[in-house]
């Protein structure tokens, strides 16, 4: 059980969590298979499959990065990506729950592995720049992954680690916060199964709203 009452600030992932994006990265990587005559992939084989460092995601659909190098690849998912990602919107009780969580005095973050740029541009596209104190990207386009990022957000914040709660959509994110020392909440719809995210033995939900309702989950 997670006791909301206990922390003073949420660390949220965007992709996935507040961003309901993963039909759309599903959409662009099968366009890309089918380009290359690879087996396309459903919503639930991707949720099944992604993972972080995304290189190895790739390895598991079937890349051959000796003809097919990463960078190139993961470049051009990136530039067809970006081409569409005014498609993905929020996903739905996105903005009530951020409105019930800032009114009851939460401070808000954001830790994504999505680049830095692309991703404040995002959050203002999208209306929501204004709930975070500070928003927490990416320096590439790779995703490797957001462990040290997060370690300089909780230095920046100042404040114990008992105080932040972490929430994501992926087994990833359980390991990051692990890695930072902080409670982590999943909610699955994202990038990741239901089954995935209750093996990471943190708190699963199944939809946003769960955290307006309830201040104990």
């Amino acid at each position: 059980m997670v006791n909301l009452i206990k922390y003073s600030f949420i660390v949220w992932d965007w992709n996935g969590t507040l961003l309901d994006d993963a039909w759309l990265c599903v959409d662009v990587m099968n366009r890309m298979l089918k380009e290359r005559g690879m087996p396309l992939k459903t919503l639930e084989e991707y949720r099944d499959l992604f993972d972080f460092p995304v290189k190895d995601y790739y390895s598991k659909l079937g890349y051959d990065f000796n003809s097919d190098p990463f960078d190139e690849i993961g470049m051009e998912f990136i530039i067809r990506y970006n081409k569409r990602q005014h498609e993905a919107p929020l996903h739905p009780g996105v903005l009530e729950t951020l409105v019930h969580l800032k009114t009851k005095g939460f401070r808000m973050a954001i830790l994504s592995a999505r680049e830095q740029n692309e991703l404040i541009a995002e959050t203002h596209r999208l209306g929501v720049n204004s709930f975070f104190e500070s928003v927490y990207g990416l320096d590439d386009h790779f995703a490797h992954g957001k462990t040290e990022v997060g370690k300089r957000l909780v230095t920046d914040l100042g404040i114990p680690v008992s105080e932040i709660l972490f929430v994501g959509d992926t087994r990833h994110d359980a390991e990051v916060a692990m890695n930072l020392g902080v409670d982590c909440i999943l909610i699955a719809g994202g990038h990741h199964t239901m089954d995935r995210l209750k093996k990471t033995g943190c708190p699963v939900i199944s939809s946003i709203k769960e955290i307006m309702n309830h201040h104990e989950l």
